[in-house]
């Protein structure tokens, strides 16, 4: 599997109007850094898995009010009939559900799928598992990047797709070798529990991890 190339959609500060992306949704976040009560949320990625990237820009105007000014994207996210697949979901829903106060859920994670079968190796990244899996090399040169700059550049509105346009694929491999060592149950049941797991990261629960045994 190779590279094409992807029609990327850009949008200010909500996706349009009857937009629909079907019943799984890759989505990824870019921020000023990563702490979300510093850090602002600048971009949102999504992807039907169909080849088009749907970027969604915002701006701290559309933070205001929780997000009121966003109300088609607050929708999808929020919405339990859309699966809501993600890699690294932990910071993700966090930082979505930190912005927009709001509930993100149902979610896969194809970060944690890897490291419950991909036992092989500690190497989990998304540009490792696409490269190892799918045969697609990803370019990280934009991953440390001003995402609030107000006119996005090519390369970083190619990178910003580029997390959300094979992760359907990757999923799809992924979940036949959950199948396939019979941890697809397990996985599903970590998957459930990112939101909580996200909640307690807002509170402070990180350090030390209350399923920690230290302490």
């Amino acid at each position: 599997m190779s590279n094409t190339r992807a029609v990327i959609h850009l949008y200010e500060g909500d996706l349009p109007d009857g937009l629909d992306l079907g019943p799984v949704v890759a989505i990824d976040t870019e921020a000023m850094g990563l702490n979300p009560y510093r850090d602002r949320l600048c971009l949102v990625q999504l992807s039907s898995g169909d080849g088009e990237a749907h970027l969604v820009q915002i701006r701290p105007v559309h933070l205001e009010n929780k997000g009121r000014s966003c109300p088609n994207l607050k929708a999808l996210l929020q919405n339990e009939n859309i699966t809501k697949l993600m890699h690294f979901a932990r910071f993700d829903v966090a930082l979505l559900q930190y912005s927009f106060d709001i509930k993100v859920t149902p979610v896969i994670c194809t970060k944690i799928a890897s490291r419950l079968v991909y036992t092989f190796t500690d190497r989990h990244g998304l540009a490792y598992l696409c490269r190892d899996i799918l045969g697609i090399d990803l370019s990280k040169q934009q991953q440390s990047s001003d995402w609030g700059a107000p006119i996005l550049t090519e390369a970083q509105k190619s990178y910003a797709a580029s997390d959300v346009l094979y992760l359907h694929a990757l999923w799809e491999k992924l979940e036949a070798l959950l199948v396939r060592e019979n941890r697809r149950e397990l996985a599903q049941s970590c998957f459930d529990f990112l939101s909580a797991r996200a909640t307690l990261d807002l509170l402070g629960y990180i350090e030390p991890d209350i399923f920690s045994h230290k302490g």
